[in-house]
């Protein structure tokens, strides 16, 4: 066959090849142009909630409820709940919750937990805030009022928080807001210093599987949103000796004077503003009267970053000073002749650890507040913080924490201060938030 017959032959061929290749082209075009559209249809319907007018009786409901929330706030506030020692406090909150139209039962770590079951089986939406505060046993936690503002330790950290918990639910169950996920309404142990993050830690343990968001409720402010996890690595060291009396022993060597040389040369340690690193030595304990040279001297480090291996730079650092301050110690009680088997001896522990973490850029879970804080013409920074969502985010979860809404100081001293002021904002950005992430279901009757 000669060429030009053959490329007779061919044309048909190529037409049906070429105008198969173009339909193939446009159906193409035409599914990815319907997936697109699907995305923002999907996305316009979350921007688009508050068209229920379910969830506007839910945001005025909230908006009219604010002052009985806060009335709340003082009585959970006034249940003392130092760090492991919550169960009065979830007691309370356990009824709260079950008032509120929750399934509530507590698990094996502590944590109170009151479900609210959604149309899809296995998925859950974790929303949590911490019973435990700073404050030890003894501490005076009864609140005064001063104009707006509420005194007493805890009453914002995480007073505000817990409050807020029973009154989302109360508001779901009173405007019938169904979701297609289940949410676990929890009020967590351990959250607090040694306590380290022990409720949280449970919750993930026994729902990672099914989690797909967490949100904890954490303080009062609404001008940020923590979609980052400050690691943090707590230690305790113990430098034990002898003892004895403070006069016929002096030059004994000394736990507390070595652990104040150590302390002194761990302070010139410099700590990066960037990656941003942060320590502090927050109690030392040691002796039992003043006229006893003390057998025993303990003191707690709290060390902080951005970027993990600086914490272990950091510890690196505070073990060596500490040594080298017991060195010390041990030299001056041989210069006061008192040698010969009199010593010194380091016992170090990791108290906690909490490991770091980030939310995706592009989280629904991020764009849900974002959306959430655009309707209520709030203004929030991203920030990178300590709390409850440290375990998840480490894990991959996306998590986040907000505030309950009102304002805020002095957190973690007696001298702890909250104003309610404007605190409906506050609930309905945890809301909206909320709902978006969990699906709202179409009203059923």
């Amino acid at each position: 066959m000669d060429s030009a017959l053959a490329m007779r032959s061919l044309k048909p061929a190529l037409g049906l090849v070429m105008t198969c290749g173009l339909l193939c082209v446009m159906l193409s075009a035409m599914s990815a142009l319907s997936t697109r559209s699907g995305v923002r249809a999907n996305r316009s319907s979350a921007a688009d909630i508050t068209a229920d007018p379910r969830v506007r009786q839910a945001l005025a409901k909230l908006a009219g409820d604010a002052p009985s929330v806060t009335e709340e706030q003082i009585r959970i506030t006034e249940i003392p709940a130092p760090t492991f020692r919550e169960s009065l406090r979830g007691m309370h909150l356990a009824k709260l919750l079950s008032d509120a139209g929750l399934k509530v039962h507590t698990d094996q770590a502590g944590n109170v937990i009151g479900e609210r079951v959604g149309s899809a089986k296995g998925e859950f939406v974790l929303i949590t805030a911490h019973l435990d505060t700073v404050f030890p046993v003894g501490t005076d936690v009864r609140v005064r009022r001063e104009g707006s503002k509420l005194w007493a330790p805890g009453i914002s950290d995480n007073g505000a928080g817990l409050a807020t918990l029973p009154a989302i639910g109360r508001i779901m169950r009173d405007t019938k807001l169904e979701t297609r996920s289940s949410i676990l309404f929890v009020a967590d142990v351990g959250e607090e210093g040694e306590g380290n993050l022990r409720g949280i830690r449970k919750l993930v343990e026994n729902y990672r599987k099914q989690l797909r968001y967490v949100i904890a409720l954490d303080g009062a402010s609404i001008d940020y949103v923590t979609t980052a996890a400050l690691a943090s690595r707590r230690v305790e060291i113990t430098v034990t000796g002898p003892g004895g009396h403070s006069w016929s022993d002096f030059g004994v060597p000394n736990p507390i004077d070595a652990l104040v040389r150590g302390i002194a040369l761990f302070l010139k340690t410099p700590a990066p503003d960037s990656p941003r690193t942060t320590f502090n030595i927050g109690s030392i304990e040691g002796g039992t009267s003043v006229n006893s040279i003390p057998a025993k001297a303990t003191i707690k480090v709290d060390l902080r970053s951005e970027a993990e291996p600086e914490i272990l730079k950091l510890e690196t650092a505070l073990r060596r000073a500490i040594q080298s301050g017991v060195e010390e110690e041990m030299q001056a009680g041989h210069e006061h002749g008192m040698g010969g088997g009199v010593g010194l001896s380091i016992d170090t522990k990791v108290l906690g650890v909490r490991p770091g973490g980030e939310l995706a850029e592009n989280s629904p879970l991020l764009a849900a507040v974002q959306k959430a804080d655009d309707y209520l013409g709030n203004r929030a920074r991203i920030e990178r913080s300590s709390t409850d969502a440290n375990i998840p985010l480490s894990l991959g979860i996306p998590s986040i924490a907000l505030g309950a809404g009102g304002s805020s100081g002095r957190a973690h001293s007696l001298q702890e201060w909250y104003d309610p002021t404007g605190r409906e904002i506050g609930m309905q950005r945890v809301l909206l938030t909320l709902l978006q992430v969990a699906g709202l279901n179409p009203p059923t009757d």
